[in-house]
């Protein structure tokens, strides 16, 4: 139809995770749901295994199938066992295929958005998998030739409540060290742009937590905020971002005070997810900020105990498709 959105991508994740599970009790409500048209990129015969696996009755059809009658599949060839719970290297080149292949379709316009299932790392790492987590692989996909990967930023989020952690995945001795004004204002900076252009806020407002109790009372437990953090937050302002702090974590995130900001830079991993957990545990989506594509995942892992029971919850999986949908729908 003249006019219509491109689909959304859907890579497959884990085949022996919840993932697929997700996608195909997902698809088989499209209509109560009201589900935007989306493709999911995988193995064909997978799926089709794990959909009767499910009791789901559903027919597979190329990228260009109807929508409303048939899921469209963009096929990745490879052995994938329908083993739930039991994961395999043996699918790891699918997987990682899946993912380039979504990627690669998204930057040319083909779809408009990517939704990851979740990966398990440890199985990709026997298959050769090269980085750190999906985040860093999606960001050298996105690399453009000659060129080092953009900075990629996590935010979860959930309705007005979002939340960004400064550093990620890293152990919580070497936070204070990769704790730095100039990790702060490049990640900022990329948060101030995307809440701009891709939630529609035109003058976003950050707040910016501390890193040691109380937030450092005034540099009498510890240093990095009068010397790291308060610094950045001035530059920041002078720059025209309306950045604020930092303020202590434990008051910053009282919901109250949270909602009096468009998104929360918190300086640690579970400083960041432990309050976006507690209000939203099934329903916060994360979405990958500093890409030239939109990218959501639903906020949980691969649930390999749950794989093949049909029992895993769907809520944040469907909130990461209606996110994707909502930041890739105006103009």
């Amino acid at each position: 139809m003249a006019g219509a959105l491109a689909p959304l991508a859907i890579s497959m994740g884990e085949p022996s995770g919840i993932g697929p599970d997700l996608i195909l009790k997902l698809y088989s409500q499209r209509a109560e749901l009201k589900l935007p048209p989306f493709v999911v990129y995988g193995n064909a015969a997978f799926l089709a295994a794990r959909a009767v696996r499910l009791g789901i009755a559903v027919t597979l059809g190329g990228t260009d199938a109807d929508f409303a009658t048939t899921l469209p599949v963009r096929d990745v060839e490879g052995m994938v066992p329908d083993n739930p719970g039991t994961p395999t290297p043996l699918s790891g080149h699918v997987v990682m295929e899946a993912i380039s292949a979504a990627v690669a379709d998204t930057l040319r316009g083909a779809c408009r958005g990517l939704v990851t299932a979740p990966i398990h790392k440890g199985v990709l790492y026997s298959a050769g998998f090269k980085y750190p987590g999906h985040t860093e692989y999606l960001a050298a996909l996105c690399a453009t030739p000659g060129n080092a990967p953009r900075l990629p930023v996590m935010m979860l989020a959930h309705e007005e409540l979002r939340t960004v952690p400064l550093t990620i995945h890293v152990p919580l001795h070497e936070v204070p060290g990769l704790v730095t004004t100039d990790l702060i204002l490049k990640t900022t900076r990329i948060v101030a742009h995307d809440l701009r252009a891709r939630f529609g806020i035109a003058e976003p407002r950050i707040g910016i937590a501390g890193l040691n109790p109380h937030a450092g009372e005034g540099g009498t437990i510890g240093r990095q905020e009068v010397e790291i953090i308060a610094p950045a937050v001035a530059a920041l302002v002078h720059e025209g971002i309306r950045a604020e702090g930092p303020f202590p974590a434990d008051t910053l995130f009282f919901p109250a005070h949270w909602r009096e900001y468009d998104a929360v830079i918190a300086m640690y991993h579970d400083q960041a997810l432990i309050p976006i957990k507690t209000v939203a545990f099934d329903e916060a989506v994360n979405v990958t900020l500093g890409l030239p594509i939109v990218r959501t995942s639903p906020d949980h892992g691969t649930a390999f105990d749950l794989a093949g029971t049909g029992k895993g919850s769907q809520s944040s999986f469907l909130a990461a498709i209606r996110l994707a949908d909502r930041m890739t729908s105006h103009p």
